[in-house]
């Protein structure tokens, strides 16, 4: 069994942060999100996988290189544009051969990882397994439609008029009959070859098509609330290590991790908190649910539920939180004469003033 891991996309609704960086890399407690997914199928026992790559292919490279980190070995598959889901499958027939594949959408989490299913489509061996969970916009998924015995008999790529709750989680597992559909489909309205419609082409062509409805932790981390309610997520399973150091006038609280050569001064942090290597926190206060990377200075503010990236700083700012900040950036107080905000904001920026 192989994986083919789908990291292209554009990330429009991350922008700014993915003007400059794969969505798939912006971290969840300073751990890329993609890497979440790399771990879940080496967990699972598949050891090869086709990484889907478009326009960020060099940052994938650079950060995953061939996989041996992982215990993966990795092949990347060059896509010209994001042309759908199904389009990926397209391009990796010739990775894919005839093994049974999970396809894992690289900017998903599940928590729990996905090695029952694998070891359950091993056994079993259907033509295609979905994940389904109930959401509460399902217009935003891809959505499936079951009978009373629990059976797919529809699925619909973000309908207006949705016919069920049940949203497809990033996750999918294939045999090779799912090549056939692939190539009998048409494009979307969206003009993108969709999964769903491969999917319903092969439950119309009276194919296997079975589906798992999971009541634990699923996020498609495709914006900032995700982002944040991830890293929350992955925070909570967090263990107290303190390798950098901390002073007396300090107070840490809960399960915190701070990272070798980070230094924290006069300062209270309350978890859970991840510092990474290298940061100096000086005079500050750090709540729950904060993940500060690397190379970062947090001085006189305050910061909580936010993810800070490398070689940032936030300095003198009495609150910030439910925040992203990415790298190489510099939060400071406007001057108090002329009493004006003063911002240099890239395309797509959403800023919260307090009046």
């Amino acid at each position: 069994m192989k994986a083919l891991l789908l990291s292209g996309g554009s990330g429009t609704r991350l922008r700014p942060i993915t003007h400059t960086s794969a969505k798939q890399l912006v971290p969840v407690a300073n751990k890329p999100v993609l890497f979440y997914g790399l771990e879940a199928i080496a967990e699972a026992g598949v050891t090869e996988v086709g990484i889907i790559v478009g326009d960020t292919a060099e940052e994938i490279r650079e950060a995953v290189g061939d996989g041996s980190a992982f215990g993966l070995d990795v092949t990347y598959i060059p896509q010209e544009a994001p042309l759908g889901l199904a389009h990926a499958v397209l391009i990796a027939r010739e990775y894919l051969g005839e093994d049974d594949f999970v396809m894992y959408l690289g900017d998903n989490f599940v928590v729990g990882g996905i090695t029952d299913l694998v070891e359950g489509f091993r056994a079993e061996r259907p033509d295609a397994q979905i994940l389904l969970t109930k959401v509460p916009n399902p217009t935003e998924f891809g959505v499936a439609e079951l009978d009373a015995a629990g059976q797919v008999i529809g699925l619909e790529e973000k309908p207006r008029h949705p016919k069920s709750e049940l949203a497809l989680v990033g996750v999918y597992l294939f045999s090779p009959a799912v090549h056939e559909a692939v190539r009998a489909i048409k494009p979307s309205a969206r003009g993108e070859l969709e999964i769903t419609d491969a999917i319903q082409w092969l439950i119309d062509a009276g194919r296997d098509v079975r589906s798992t409805t999971i009541s634990g932790y699923w996020k498609d981390t495709g914006n900032v609330t995700d982002m944040l309610e991830v890293n929350r997520s992955v925070l909570e399973t967090l263990e107290r290590r303190i390798d950098g150091t901390v002073d007396g006038d300090s107070e840490i609280i809960g399960r915190v991790r701070i990272e070798a050569g980070a230094k924290v001064t006069g300062s209270r942090i309350v978890g859970p908190v991840v510092v990474g290597a290298n940061t100096v926190i000086i005079d500050s206060y750090v709540g729950p649910f904060t993940s500060i990377a690397g190379d970062c200075r947090i001085e006189d503010s305050e910061i909580e539920y936010s993810i800070v990236l490398r070689d940032s700083s936030v300095n003198g700012v009495r609150r910030v939180e439910a925040s992203l900040i990415g790298r190489n950036v510099e939060v400071t107080p406007a001057p108090r004469k002329p009493a004006a905000h003063r911002l240099v904001l890239g395309d797509h920026s959403k800023v919260q003033i307090a009046s």
